[in-house]
């Protein structure tokens, strides 16, 4: 079953008159529940992949589907519903709202979304309790460590109960004992939840945990592969 369908997607940036082909005709599908690397040199183009399945940015040419949608054929507005229901995100600097607490933050994509209390309740206090911060729930960010800040935005990325999490570079900041709890946690989630992670990363602890290892390089995919042992490279 694809749950997302890319099709010979093509991305150009152009600046003045130099042109940068991000993406080279990429065409790749993702399953449902998939814990999938996207590795390769800077500039190969895994970040605007991301940027593409996220619904930030539009491709010049080629579809991209999600659960049979069309992204290419929706309005703005409606490529933010779509990304609010089905896509969470996790990035490099944590990107949470400082004046809100831990609770707050996870809270925050349902009040959003319209989710009822006892639903919302349920949801942050499960997922905050998940990645083992049951007991910081009234912690701003500044009073709590890159780790935790880490794990309070994976737990944010969930709360949707998103079809697929998009990762750009999530150990990025953490020491290695910190990036390989996040790494643990986010595995045990996938598994639990059947949400697909997608990352993109330079980080061998990431790929280590990938059960595929999609590598790529000058804007096309030059290997896609499953890892059955679930160790990466």
């Amino acid at each position: 079953m694809q749950a997302i369908h890319l099709d010979k997607v093509t991305k150009i940036y152009k600046i003045g008159e130099i042109e940068t082909r991000a993406l080279d005709g990429v065409t790749i599908d993702f399953a449902p529940g998939e814990f999938t690397a996207l590795v390769g040199p800077s500039g190969s183009g895994k970040t605007t992949l991301l940027q593409l399945l996220g619904c930030l940015d539009r491709a010049n040419s080629g579809t991209i589907l999600i659960n049979g949608t069309d992204v290419g054929a929706l309005s703005a507005n409606k490529r933010a519903e779509l990304r609010s229901a089905e896509i969470g995100f996790i990035f490099q600097f944590f990107a949470l709202i400082p004046v809100l607490n831990a609770y707050e933050n996870v809270e925050m994509p349902l009040l959003l979304s319209g989710v009822a209390a006892k639903e919302r309740k349920e949801r942050v206090t499960g997922l905050l309790e998940a990645v083992g911060l049951g007991d910081r729930m009234k912690h701003r960010p500044d009073q709590m460590s890159g780790g935790q800040q880490q794990r309070v935005a994976i737990a944010r990325a969930l709360a949707p109960h998103p079809l697929m999490v998009l990762a750009d570079e999530p150990t990025a900041n953490l020491d290695t004992a910190n990036g390989e709890q996040a790494m643990e946690i986010m595995q045990k989630l996938n598994r639990e939840m059947g949400t697909a992670f997608i990352f993109a990363t330079h980080d061998p602890r990431v790929v280590a945990y990938a059960r595929r290892v999609v590598k790529m390089q000058d804007g096309r995919i030059i290997e896609d592969r499953l890892v059955s042992n679930g160790a990466g490279v």
